[in-house]
């Protein structure tokens, strides 16, 4: 699931992209440690869920002199893009494995500064209560795509369905299965129509966002994803490296990430989503080094 693959293609249709230049802000880092004049820092997020999980920390970086703005994107593409041109100055929409795609694809000279969330992939059903109820020959659903449907099958796997090849990495796919302990019959669908085909398999791996917007609850599930700790699934804030040899800046950066992982944050995860998003790695200092 893209973090970029997280709760915001089907929403980004309705947000217009904003401008990415800001009238008269200093540049990052410049005051904000000191106490002068407030230091603007432009977040790059796509959709706007994503404002809503980085309100609370906009609003308590006030009381830090950093006026925390949002820069919204219609694409998962831009953003990295944006980043690497000095168009922004960090970015929170993505985790480890597509931030590495593009890394590899591009050449971006950027990283990780702090961890976010994870998203679960969660199994449902119309039809069985608990995945032992399924049988030899039940229809599962995954996505298509390589990412989510990779970790669907690890979620097949975590569940007892299915075993997959240890050397298949993190985005195994059905080639990768070695043995199946209930013999189901796995169908990938693109990732937005499988809710909607729920009463027509016996089950399906369903991404966060989508069940979100299809009304389905995550106490609903017949099996809640329990590959939590990989870090590769993680959602993460980046920044340009350039920028990590500035300590004004990095002080700044870890005063962003610090007000998002934060209780204020947790809350909107629980109560305005439903656990839909669950915090992970906001023990990890990421700018120490």
């Amino acid at each position: 699931m893209k973090c970029k693959n997280t709760f915001v293609l089907a929403l980004a249709s309705v947000f217009l992209v904003l401008s990415l230049t800001a009238c008269g802000s200093k540049p990052a880092g410049d005051s904000a440690a000191s106490g002068g004049e407030p230091v603007t820092i432009k977040l790059g997020v796509v959709g706007g869920i994503y404002e809503d999980l980085w309100t609370p920390a906009q609003e308590a970086l006030k009381a830090e002199n950093i006026n925390l703005e949002f820069v919204q994107f219609s694409d998962y593409v831009t953003p990295n893009n944006a980043l690497a041109n000095n168009e922004i100055d960090l970015n929170a929409f993505q985790h480890r494995i597509y931030l590495q795609s593009e890394l590899d694809s591009y050449g971006y000279e950027i990283e990780t500064i702090g961890n976010t969330f994870i998203i679960p992939l969660n199994i449902y059903s119309d039809k069985v209560s608990s995945v032992e109820e399924l049988k030899d020959g039940d229809v599962v659903a995954i996505p298509d795509d390589l990412t989510n449907g990779g970790r669907a099958l690890k979620v097949l796997e975590a569940a007892g369905l299915i075993a997959l090849d240890p050397g298949a990495g993190f985005s195994p796919t059905v080639d990768d299965i070695t043995a199946y302990n209930t013999a189901i019959e796995i169908e990938e669908l693109k990732a937005n129509v499988i809710p909607s085909v729920l009463p027509d398999v016996a089950a399906a791996v369903v991404n966060g966002n989508y069940a979100l917007d299809f009304g389905l609850k995550t106490e609903e599930a017949i099996y809640k994803d329990s590959v939590l700790d990989v870090e590769e699934y993680w959602c993460l804030v980046a920044a340009r490296s350039s920028d990590l040899s500035e300590p004004a800046k990095v002080e700044t950066y870890r005063k962003v990430v610090k007000a998002f992982q934060s209780e204020a944050t947790e809350k909107v995860f629980n109560e305005d989503y439903g656990g839909y998003f669950i915090a992970v790695g906001w023990d990890q200092d990421l700018l120490a080094k």
